[in-house]
């Protein structure tokens, strides 16, 4: 697989493990809010019940406790000259099974049974002794067995004379606590730490089961309280979670595509040059061009390296083209010309030393290049003349080439880089005037392995030698290729036979190592030539 695709791939890679993580959170935190909103929807169900249960009794109570007070001015009176209205009474409450009037622990009168002598003290002391105003009992005289609640509403401070009421609480609760289910599966009354459960009528302790919980509301008018039983408020939450599933699913969907789409730009690769331009992620290296002949170093060819932050060393061949499709590589120049500019002290100041820099034929649009250059380079009143290479993979157009002609004028010379293998013809060796031609790496790794291209770079150096043009071979690597150009007469090498690209900083103790080494070039041909980089004129 190419670079490119890879790190292309590796972006896409990158943007759809973006997207398919803010789609499970998405998914995640819309189920997750779908089950918190529904486990409060339980609870506050649950309270709501009770809440109501509780108003409900309240409002049952409150008439009684109305008919006690009115009926506190018949205690004293004798029971056959009371029964009569204590009867009327109990008619219009219809939830009242007796009332028994208490004068002096003495519960004399009873409106079912007429003139009674039980002591209140001693049949009821909760609410004679323990002041209670409710107790929750059995009814051991009318309905034996069947559970009755006694409000009792007192004469005096004494607690010994006042009203006994006794209520039907089983109809009442039947009434006003039936469960409603799924949240509520049991209902409970409880007074005094007695409870009557809704259906059950045995007054007896309510507790929950293994998998219920509880969720208790005290009244707070009267001393009763409602107890709920039911199923845990989450695991029923839980249980809806299946049918949010799908909407919960589409949502996540629509917002991992979403950022599918926002990330495009983001996390596109022309987006990261724009980025690392303004961050300086790229780093400017040189590469030294050796004169063939003497073996000197006369010059660099400046290069472009790319540290990306998140992913690391991004190769040339990868940020270049795409730079140039998307309108990036001029300012990619610029950035190049102003570093350059910045280490221009640090570089031998000598006008045989030259400086190439790759320049694409887009950026001629409009005389830019030659703006930039009047720009960024001329003010810098540099020494060493600079070398434009015009890199072939776009054709450059009739009008842009007489840019090249102006760059001649004020003193640019122009090499054709990569010459060969990109989209230039024989007819740019016309109509551009090169000073340079540049064999491509290609030809030059050819030399001994493959007779083809050997053949070819053999008729590129023919050409250029007849039509005086300087040669720079690129890509040397071993002796035998150096050696080989060498003897057809190539001008500059340039290859890591001779030094790997390095950053700007380093040039310079390089250049100073390599003239201390002994010289392992053929003699100096013609002594005129030496120290320049051999420009056919």
């Amino acid at each position: 697989m190419p670079m490119s695709q890879e790190v292309f791939g590796q972006f896409r890679r990158k943007r759809l493990l973006i997207a398919a993580v803010v789609a499970a959170l998405v998914l995640i935190l819309t189920l997750s809010f779908r089950y918190m909103e529904e486990k409060g929807r339980i609870e506050q169900q649950s309270r709501l019940f009770a809440d109501k249960a509780i108003q409900r009794f309240d409002r049952l109570f409150s008439p009684l406790d109305v008919a006690a007070n009115n009926t506190l001015g018949l205690v004293g009176l004798a029971c056959d000259q009371v029964r009569s209205p204590l009867i009327e009474k109990l008619a219009a409450l219809q939830t009242v099974r007796a009332i028994v009037l208490v004068e002096n622990d003495n519960m004399y009168c009873s409106s079912i049974f007429g003139t009674t002598g039980l002591r209140f003290s001693q049949t009821y002391p909760e609410l004679a002794v323990n002041n209670q105003r409710m107790l929750l009992t059995t009814d051991d005289q009318l309905l034996k067995g069947s559970p009755v609640l006694l409000l009792w509403t007192a004469h005096d401070t004494d607690n010994r004379s006042g009203i006994l009421q006794v209520i039907n609480i089983e109809m009442m609760s039947n009434y006003l606590l039936e469960p409603t289910l799924p949240w509520v599966e049991r209902a409970i009354f409880n007074v005094g730490g007695k409870s009557l459960e809704y259906g059950n009528p045995l007054i007896e302790p309510a507790f929950p089961s293994g998998s219920e919980v509880a969720y208790q509301d005290v009244s707070l008018r009267y001393p009763f309280s409602v107890t709920l039983f039911g199923p845990a408020p989450g695991r029923l939450a839980l249980m809806t979670v299946p049918s949010q599933l799908p909407l919960a699913l589409l949502l996540s969907l629509l917002m991992g595509y979403i950022v599918w789409l926002a990330t495009a730009n983001r996390m596109s690769l022309s987006w990261q040059i724009s980025y690392g331009i303004t961050t300086r992620e790229f780093l400017v290296y040189c590469q030294p061009l050796i004169n063939a002949r003497t073996g000197e170093c006369d010059g660099i060819e400046l290069l472009l390296r790319w540290h990306n932050a998140r992913q690391g060393w991004i190769p040339p061949d990868v940020f270049i083209p795409l730079a140039e499709r998307q309108n990036l590589i001029a300012p990619l120049t610029r950035f190049v010309l102003n570093e350059v500019v910045r280490y221009l002290p640090e570089l031998p100041c000598s006008p045989t030393f030259h400086i190439a820099i790759n320049v694409a034929a887009s950026h001629f649009h409009n005389r830019e290049i030659i703006d930039d250059l009047q720009r960024i380079w001329w003010p810098a009143n540099p020494v060493p003349p600079l070398i434009v290479e015009l890199t072939e993979r776009d054709a450059l157009p009739a009008v842009d080439q007489r840019v090249v002609l102006q760059l001649h004028k004020i003193g640019v010379k122009l090499a054709i880089d990569d010459f060969g293998t990109g989209h230039s013809s024989l007819s740019y060796l016309k109509t551009l005037s090169p000073d340079v031609l540049k064999i491509d790496k290609v030809f030059t790794a050819a030399i001994g392995t493959d007779a083809i291209n050997a053949t070819v770079t053999d008729m590129v150096i023919s050409l250029a030698q007849r039509l005086n043009i300087s040669l720079v071979a690129e890509g040397v690597e071993t002796e035998e290729q150096a050696e080989y150009l060498r003897g057809k007469g190539v001008d500059v090498l340039q290859g890591y036979f001779y030094a790997r690209p390095m950053p700007l900083s380093e040039f310079q103790q390089w250049l100073t190592d390599h003239r201390n080494l002994p010289s392992v070039s053929q003699p100096v041909a013609d002594d005129a030539s030496a120290g320049t980089l051999p420009l056919r004129s």
